[in-house]
């Protein structure tokens, strides 16, 4: 991988390397969420945003959540907001990103895409201060939108209508305000008067012109109201209010008839409603009670808590709630009682002020960085940290005695001091009902990407999540499969197929089984059971079968074909002479048969429901393997063409026409026999025409060879010509191809070799993905009343049903939950079980939690009480009990991936906190291999400081068998500072503690200090080495090349970086270049000089390096710049590995975000130049949706270098037909080699 273009015979070799990024799963962290009817069906849907990536999920009949739409826009998305004009019925989507433009999106349901409505431009690009986009708020009746930034300027844009009943957006209306700091920005809800804004401020003027900070301990905070005057086309501060100081977030209160108006302002401690012309009701935000912190009269939990997320219900009889959660993830159901003020001609009514707020313990639910109730009674949890959850309301908790109602008139007013605090009875789910779950893998902390289990593909070892919800997982590529059912079968079957008896029907009638001299007919109901009076044959295996007509079914077995009708009546046709049939395929309409000798029948179906043989034969050259009919498009008589493969390594397509029948059409050249076909019409976005509502079809010829690789080629319906013919390795067994049906009524294909695949289209995108699942023989839609859409296959002697739910997923998932947030992880080798470190800041050791709760059982002791010592809440569904800063609870975990469970768990106690794990082979012994890991006690995380560290080294206990018992702790070695990078080095460890760098020998009692070097700027990181060659990753100071002298015992830094990087990732890709990540979200690769490598390997004694002149004040050399590229996410891990077999090598990289993607070397100039072309073309052609610049984007912090955006690359796959000719006629080239070139660059690396 080093030469990055590899020299063959066409193509001169360059230099540099090049790259391409490609993404294998976007993020899984959500940072917005809303709801609304953005397609303008009745139902609604959820849009939510992933750091770069809008999605729009919709849940269906089950509850389960579907992808409907994902789209990446190439920025950042700060603030998304849904509004809806007056009497529209579909809701617009504005975004706020750091593109400096506000734009306005329509979601079009027929093209499943995000359309731009409007784009404005307000300012730079970038996330900066005093240019809006931090906040952005809508008019709840839809006329107008504010958007502001974190300091000075807020700009408010009026939406209308047209004479065309266009959506119209004004020239901006400025509402700044100079020295002044936004907290938060919602819209009031006042009806149909003027629009109004609220905003929480703090005016820093005098604070920052008074240098004796006086003015700074007196600032305010401010509630202001701005107003829209619709009439005068101006924006007004109309009113501004002090708040209380620690005001984070505004609650919009449905206003109008609908209720008070006002909003709620939420502070540490409690919420208050605020509204101009009426006085404050306040009321104390309950808090749980915490064990660790007894509860007294005075209220000693001196912890405030604060409101992160709510969300707005109006219920259908009337009335409205509102659910916030706290930042401990309690849920709270807020309501309000308020005054009906009468009209001036006492006509009507309509609410006033509020007389009185009440708050009641709802449930609790994982933190969440938004949340989206549903007209259907849905609650969406976006999380902050791991999998997202839907839930269904059950109760609204207006029955629940258990818990207590406070409210408002209960406590003083405003600004007087509540006194005692108020606390609830924490209790698991009762309201809420998880229906769904989204898994995420935010926050990613680190990965490994190995092949324990020896299979066709490596599998990804991640550390995910934060705190008590945080985990262990296990990511192989492919989807995941819902098992319903295995039955057991009294042979090996060879066949299964299901059937309907009538189109009719909506499900599936029977499942008929084919074993060697047999055939099986099961019926599906309520239970799956064998049914004898079916008309079937079952003395003799079957070949195929499928639903004939409308209410009739046909049987092909070797020695004929049975036509069996409704009423049970059979017509057969019997095989001439000793001929058998062996292969078959069957359609609505058309039967197709090849007899031994490679002889073509045809049958079709009359009027009269009667089943015909055509008057001629087509005799083949070679034997046939296979035959393949497709289905018949709607509205026609039969499918025009029949798909063959021969023995000669050839498809043949032959004519089904009656003037031309079975005449051949064309043929395809293959490199190996086919040993099945499937013939699918497959849905293509790219070919809608404009203002069509029906998605146009491709048809696909699959054919799968004896050699395990997949072909899949376009049937030119008018000529019958096979072109655009894409190729993949499926495995090492051949290629076995079955129609299915794929979400409805949708065609796909599953493929089945050493693993099984399925080929459908997603999204607009062909897709073909292995299913994690079992190597299956033969597979059949399935369709039940249990389950509406799924699969049944045999393998073995067994008959099995499963089904797909996710098909948007890259990876299937394993997870081991743990305590604590993991923080590294490290594999024993000789028992392949990995070792993880744990640690989590602000929670209490277990040997603090002991001595608390004996201390609180004591005092309980003396004061006589009869009352019971709390006991800790389950960590899970609750979190850990938080303790004050610089206290730490951590462990050392044993687990085995393959069993998927935890060996051993060792607590770390007294206050230590683990940060760095490594496992090490030692010379002094070299048989067995000890685990180190860096440890610190009593850590403060700024500034960065510890009271002690050490080393703990354990030694990992073996079973008999091999595998993994214990850990055995050895002994422990004090440090001075922080260890935070450890690394195995010449049968030594290699620790990177602060600046210094040390090297260790194992002794008997302690590690033993060899050698040690200072001087590196910051905190060491990321340690690798390579021979004598030490790679240092600094925190701050991007990598150094360092060579340890033996001779001399000494480590000399002889190469370092001109950029300052702040790194959190590091790898070798070979022995002079370095790829990484730092945690703006930038990639680099840099490498040393061959002219400086060569130089420092050949000075055997060391001494030039040390007396050599530094450059630039670090090291004399500098390392070259190879690759540049800004990610978007913080980059976690970065790994250089082969992700298919017989692929070439990629980089991998994981993001803290939850995104795993890759960096593809280019192999040729002559490639790397296309590619390069390509996305020139497509940043021209397709700008990103949300107005931010693409080379821009992927230049945020330095110029991008030598690395093509493959994902904007594969933007061209998605383009409408004339849209690609026209690109790719810019490439002189044709669309079908362009989509080619793209595909293959993908599937031959990754996947």
């Amino acid at each position: 991988m080093a030469p990055t273009y590899l020299p063959n015979r066409k193509d001169r070799p360059i230099p540099a390397m090049f790259l391409n990024n490609l993404t294998l799963q976007s993020a899984t962290h959500i940072n917005l969420a809303v709801a609304g009817n953005f397609s303008g069906s009745r139902q609604q849907e959820i849009l939510v945003a992933r750091n770069s990536v809008l999605e729009l999920l919709k849940p269906d009949d089950y509850g389960k959540l579907n992808t409907l739409l994902s789209h990446e826009i190439f920025g950042l998305i700060r603030g998304i907001t849904p509004f809806r004009l007056t009497g529209a019925a579909k809701d617009y989507i504005v975004v706020a990103s750091d593109s400096g433009r506000i734009v306005i999106l329509e979601y079009n349901p027929t093209k499943n895409v995000f359309e731009k409505v409007h784009q404005e431009t307000y300012g730079k690009s970038g996330c900066r201060r005093i240019v809006p986009g931090q906040y952005i708020a809508a008019d709840p009746k839809g006329r107008a939108v504010m958007i502001g930034a974190v300091e000075k300027q807020k700009l408010v844009y009026i939406l209308n209508r047209d004479a065309a009943a266009k959506l119209t957006i004004s020239s901006p209306l400025e509402a700044h305000k100079s020295s002044t700091i936004v907290h938060h920005i919602v819209g009031v809800d006042v009806g149909f008067d003027n629009p109004i804004f609220a905003s929480v401020e703090v005016d820093y003027s005098e604070a920052d012109a008074d240098p004796t900070g006086e003015a700074f301990q007196n600032t305010e905070k401010l509630l202001v109201y701005y107003e829209l005057d619709l009439g005068l086309n101006h924006v007004v501060r109309k009113w501004s209010s002090p708040v209380d100081t620690r005001s984070n977030m505004l609650i919009t209160v449905p206003g109008g008839a609908d209720g008070p108006s006002g909003v709620l302002v939420c502070s540490e401690n409690f919420i208050t409603w605020r509204h101009i012309g009426h006085k404050a009701v306040r009321i104390p935000i309950p808090r749980r009670p915490d064990p660790l912190q007894p509860q007294t009269d005075e209220g000693d939990d001196s912890r405030g808590i604060i409101i992160v997320a709510s969300v707005m219900h109006k219920l259908k009889r009337g009335g409205f709630f509102i659910l916030v959660q706290t930042e401990e993830g309690d849920v709270f159901k807020v309501t309000m009682e308020y005054e009906l003020v009468a009209a001036p001609d006492g006509s009507v009514t309509f609410p006033g002020g509020v007389k009185e707020l009440k708050i009641k313990y709802f449930d609790t639910v994982p933190v969440a960085n938004a949340l989206c109730v549903l007209k259907n009674g849905s609650l969406f949890v976006a999380s902050e940290f791991g999998n997202h959850c839907l839930y269904q309301i059950g109760d609204l908790g207006e029955d629940e005695e258990d818990q207590l109602e406070y409210s408002s008139s209960d406590f003083p007013e405003p600004p007087a001091d509540f006194g005692s605090q108020i606390y609830f009875r924490p209790r698991g789910l009762r309201n809420l009902n998880p229906v769904d779950e989204l898994e995420s893998l935010s926050p990613l902390v680190d990965a490994k990407v190995l092949n324990l289990s020896d299979e066709d593909m490596p599998q990804i070892y991640a550390l995910c999540g934060r705190g008590a919800r945080s985990s262990f997982r296990i990511l192989r590529h492919g989807l995941e499969v819902t098992e319903i059912g295995v039955s057991e079968l009294p042979g090996n079957p060879t066949a299964v197929w299901t059937v309907k008896t009538s189109s009719d029907e909506a499900f599936d009638s029977y499942i008929v089984v084919s074993f060697l001299n047999a055939t099986l007919v099961l019926s599906i109901g309520e239970t799956v059971e064998e049914v004898a009076d079916t008309g079937f044959l079952g003395t003799s295996n079957t070949i195929t079968v499928a639903q004939l007509g409308d209410n009739a079914l046909v049987q092909v077995y070797p020695q004929g074909i049975r036509h069996i009708r409704s009423d049970r009546r059979v017509s057969e046709w019997v095989t001439p002479g000793k001929r058998s049939i062996v292969h078959a395929s069957c359609n609505r309409r058309q039967v197709v048969i090849a007899l031994s000798g490679g002889e073509l029948v045809y049958f079709e179906l009359d009027s009269s429901g009667q089943l015909n043989e055509f008057q001629e034969r087509r005799e083949m050259a070679s034997a046939v393997t296979c035959v393949a009919v497709g289905p018949v498009p709607e509205g026609k008589q039969r499918c025009r063409f029949l798909a063959v493969g021969c023995a000669d390594n050839t498809v043949r397509i032959i004519s089904l026409d009656p003037d031309t029948c079975l005449q051949p059409m064309s043929m395809q050249a293959l490199n190996a026999i086919p040993e099945s076909l499937a013939m699918v019409d497959m849905p293509d976005a790219t070919l809608m025409t404009a203002g069509s509502t029906t998605t146009a079809t491709i048809t696909t010829v699959h054919i799968g060879l004896t050699n395990g690789v997949l072909l899949r080629t376009t049937l030119d319906t008018v000529t019958g010509h096979l072109t655009d013919t894409r190729l993949r390795f499926l495995g090492s067994r051949p290629v076995k191809l079955h129609p299915v049906r794929v979400q409805g009524a949708q065609w796909g294909v599953m493929a089945l070799s050493s693993r099984p695949w399925l080929n459908f289209v997603w999204a607009g995108r062909t897709r073909l993905v292995p299913l994690s699942y079992d190597s299956l023989e033969y597979g059949s839609s399935f369709s039940s009343e249990q389950c509406p859409e799924g699969f049944v296959a045999v393998t073995g002697n067994t008959l099995r049903i499963f089904m797909v739910e996710k098909f948007a997923g890259v990876f299937n998932q394993g997870t081991i939950p743990l305590k604590y947030t993991p923080r590294r992880f490290t594999l024993h080798q000789p028992t392949k079980h990995f070792v993880v470190i744990e640690s989590e800041h602000n929670t209490w050791c277990p040997s603090d939690k002991a001595r608390i709760l004996a201390q609180l059982a004591a005092e309980m002791e003396q004061s006589g009480s009869d009352g019971q010592v709390p006991e800790e809440l389950p960590p899970d569904q609750f979190g850990l009990p938080k303790a004050e800063p610089g206290k730490w609870a951590s462990c050392v975990r044993l687990i085995d991936p393959s069993a998927g469970e935890t060996v051993a768990l060792v607590d770390l106690d007294e206050n230590e906190a683990a940060f760095s794990v490594a496992s090490v082979l030692f010379h002094e012994k070299p048989t067995e291999q000890f685990i180190v890991v860096g440890v610190a006690k009593s850590v403060t995380l700024s500034p960065r400081a510890c009271t002690s560290a050490s080393l703990r080294v354990y030694k990992v206990i073996q079973n008999p068998d091999g595998g993994a018992a214990g850990l055995e702790f050895m002994h422990k070695t004090p440090i001075e500072e922080i260890p935070y990078a450890l690394c195995p080095f010449q049968g030594r460890l290699l620790v990177g503690s602060g600046k210094v760098l040390r090297i260790y020998d194992l002794g008997k009692k302690r590690l033993l200090r060899k050698c040690e070097a200072k001087g590196f700027p910051n905190t060491i990181v990321q340690l690798h080495t390579q021979g004598d060659r030490i790679i240092v990753g600094d925190i701050q100071e991007s990598v150094q090349f360092a060579a340890y002298r033996a001779r001399d015992n000494r480590i000399i830094t002889f190469a370092d970086d001109s950029i300052p990087r702040w790194t959190t990732a590091t790898t070798m890709i070979d022995y002079d270049t370095i790829a990484g990540g730092d945690k703006f979200g930038n990639f680099f690769v840099v490498r040393l000089p061959s002219e400086t490598s060569e130089e420092v390997d050949d000075d055997p004694t060391g001494n030039k390096l040390i007396y050599e002149k530094g450059y630039l004040n670090g090291a004399p050399h500098k390392l070259q710049h190879l690759v540049e590229f800004h990610v978007g996410e913080t980059i976690t891990s970065v790994h250089k590995v082969t992700l298919v077999a017989g692929g070439r090598e990629v980089i991998l990289y994981t993001t803290l975000l939850g995104s795993i993607g890759v960096f593809v070397p280019f192999v040729s100039k002559e490639e790397a130049e296309f590619f390069q072309t390509l996305e020139m073309a497509m940043r021209k052609d397709t700008p990103p949706l949300c107005g931010r610049d693409h080379l821009s984007y992927r230049s945020s912090y330095v110029p991008v270098r030598n690395c093509v955006d493959g994902n904007l690359v594969e933007r061209f796959m998605g383009l409408t037909a004339p849209r690609r000719r026209a690109v790719a006629e810019e490439l002189d080239r044709t669309p079908m080699d362009v989509s080619k070139k793209v595909e293959d660059a993908r599937n031959r690396a990754a996947f």
